[in-house]
């Protein structure tokens, strides 16, 4: 079975997160300043082929794990969508 999986990547609440600095700044360039923070990362949708919903979630976490997050800076969670 197919099933489609989730993963956002962020960067940890305690690191500095230059990107979301430089957009910040960009709000603020452009008059929006009702934003106080911002974060960026990344979203990433897979299709995976497994034999369960458990399986598939699995191959997402070990995916995330090996390539997609930074351990060290970054957290990520996985929500399985239809």
């Amino acid at each position: 079975m197919i099933y489609n999986v989730q993963i956002k990547v962020m960067p940890l609440k305690d690191l500095l997160d230059p990107q979301g600095k430089a957009v910040l700044g960009g709000l603020k360039n452009l008059g929006i300043h009702s934003v106080s923070d911002v974060r960026v990362g990344k979203h990433v949708t897979l299709q995976i082929e497994a034999e369960s919903e458990g399986a598939a979630k699995e191959i997402a976490d070990e995916t995330a794990k090996k390539l997609l997050a930074n351990a060290v800076m970054e957290f990520y969670e996985i929500e399985m969508i239809n």
